[in-house]
């Protein structure tokens, strides 16, 4: 499957520890640009550009990841979605998945037919440790959405979701922090996830170890080239068992 990245706009307020060491942040700080400053981008609308034949250059069938520079629901970008949720719903063909650690606004936030959820749409929850896990997940299952996943990166402590996770979860991912300023994450913490994810048949994927990760007494650096690769060996990732009817 295709995938693309859509940012229709640019630019973030840091809002919870998580946020700490934003990578948004510090691309845009090394490049003398503000990371707080919200704008609108001039991508906002490649969902519905079209080439000279009258074809959407955006094929049918890949998968769109929003604002993965900023976040969906934050509150200067208010005033651009109902345009954006427009041309969600105009591209039926494309499934889209949409990270926020803002879901507290989500209801303030879409559409007037919005109802149970959009078939093309995945809803993705940041939770970084338990304060966020105890804060945000009953909020996200409480929620009208049709496809639901959390995402715990930057993982920063052990989290138990006692008990709390159900079926309308389809997947967790988990992962540690980059950059020179990243914070530790334990194998423990990802295993104990994992474990969760398996009792509740919950698809469970290991992204990435991060640059600073401790497995047993021992704390690896590992460079950024090398995180992903390094989560991918570990060979723990899970995928959730459908059960057929006799």
């Amino acid at each position: 499957m295709n995938s693309f990245i859509y940012n229709p706009w640019h630019g973030c307020h840091k809002y919870s520890e998580g946020c700490v060491n934003c990578y948004v942040y510090r691309r845009d700080e090394s490049i003398g640009k503000d990371a707080s400053i919200v704008t609108r981008t001039s991508s906002f609308n490649a969902l519905k550009s079209r080439n000279r034949k009258g074809e959407y250059r955006l094929p049918s069938g890949t998968h769109v990841f929003c604002c993965m520079t900023s976040d969906f629901f934050i509150e200067e970008a208010d005033e651009w979605g109902e345009e954006v949720w427009k041309m969600i719903r105009e591209r039926s063909d494309l499934t889209f998945t949409i990270i926020t650690k803002r879901i507290t606004r989500f209801m303030d936030c879409v559409p007037d037919d919005w109802n149970d959820g959009y078939d093309n749409v995945c809803i993705c929850c940041t939770m970084e440790n338990q304060r966020q896990a105890d804060l945000r997940l009953p909020l996200l299952l409480s929620l009208p959405i049709k496809h639901k996943e959390i995402i715990c990166e930057p993982l920063l402590g052990p989290i138990d979701f006692k008990g709390r996770l159900d079926d309308s979860i389809e997947e967790i991912t988990c992962g540690g922090e980059s950059g020179n300023r990243a914070r530790l994450c334990d194998y423990d913490w990802i295993l104990d996830i994992r474990r969760q994810c398996i009792e509740s048949n919950i698809s469970f994927y290991f992204k990435q170890t991060g640059a600073n990760f401790r497995k047993g007494n021992t704390v690896y650096k590992i460079e950024r080239y090398n995180q992903m690769k390094q989560a991918r060996k570990a060979n723990i990732n899970y995928v959730r068992q459908f059960k057929t009817k006799s």
